[in-house]
């Protein structure tokens, strides 16, 4: 890796910084009443152990994102790489146990809520955009311009939960164009930062954030047709 490269990289880091500051602030206002303070607010019995699980893994893969985000703006990179192999497999882990967590939840729900089944595109459509991000970028995780974006694209995927419960009136009342939006306007923030500091669009935020949002109305659209029906009743019936 060239020297350049290198100390680019670590002139670089204030983004990512700013970012790994700001998710995890999301994601506590978003579940701190009905997940990490539910005591104090009084919040509704979790329902099965399989939430805890996910709510430790997610809540792990948020603070090895802040640790790894810490190591690279302290230039301890070889010490994040050694952490990038437990970061693949907690984002495979993300990935396996979020996705049962939306299929049991939506098995629950279904019976009291037809419309749990078109919702189910939501989470899922969050984990396969985690996926894809976290995937490509673990493919150039040797080239960290590229890198370093696409995993912050990756962290941006798993806000939307957070964000929708964020007890404001507009995110209770707007549905998903609500914390679609918010959460757009996290990721266009940060993309037009590194455009502004750059003077250029790199090409991974360019490409990241037209597929990041273009996924959003294919699945409102998916979710209204009667294929999406029938994929989610099977889905759901392998949990059951």
């Amino acid at each position: 890796m060239a020297v350049n490269t290198v100390g680019r990289t670590h002139r670089d880091h204030r983004l990512y910084v700013w970012f790994a500051i700001a998710m995890p602030l999301v994601v506590l206002l978003g579940f701190a009443r009905t997940y990490y303070l539910k005591g104090v607010f009084n919040g509704p019995t979790l329902p099965s152990l399989l939430v805890h699980v996910h709510g430790a893994v997610m809540t792990s893969w948020v603070i090895l994102f802040i640790v790894q985000v810490w190591l690279v703006s302290t230039k301890r990179t070889k010490v994040h790489q050694r952490l990038g192999v437990i970061g693949s497999v907690l984002a495979l882990l993300v990935i396996t146990i979020g996705t049962v967590t939306a299929l049991v939840a939506t098995a629950r729900d279904s019976i009291l809520a037809p419309d749990a089944l078109r919702f189910l595109v939501i989470p899922l459509g969050d984990m396969l955009t985690f996926a894809v991000f976290v995937g490509v970028a673990l493919y150039f995780r040797r080239r960290l311009e590229i890198h370093k974006r696409l995993m912050l694209l990756a962290a941006v995927a798993i806000l939307p939960a957070a964000i929708a419960r964020i007890p404001l009136k507009f995110m209770a009342t707007g549905g998903a164009l609500a914390f679609f939006g918010v959460t757009d306007l996290f990721l266009i923030t940060f993309v037009l930062f590194d455009t502004i500091k750059h003077r250029k669009l790199h090409p991974a935020f360019l490409w990241g954030t037209i597929v990041f949002i273009a996924l959003q109305p294919l699945r409102m659209m998916l979710s209204g047709t009667s294929t999406w029906t029938h994929v989610a009743t099977w889905l759901v019936g392998l949990v059951k």
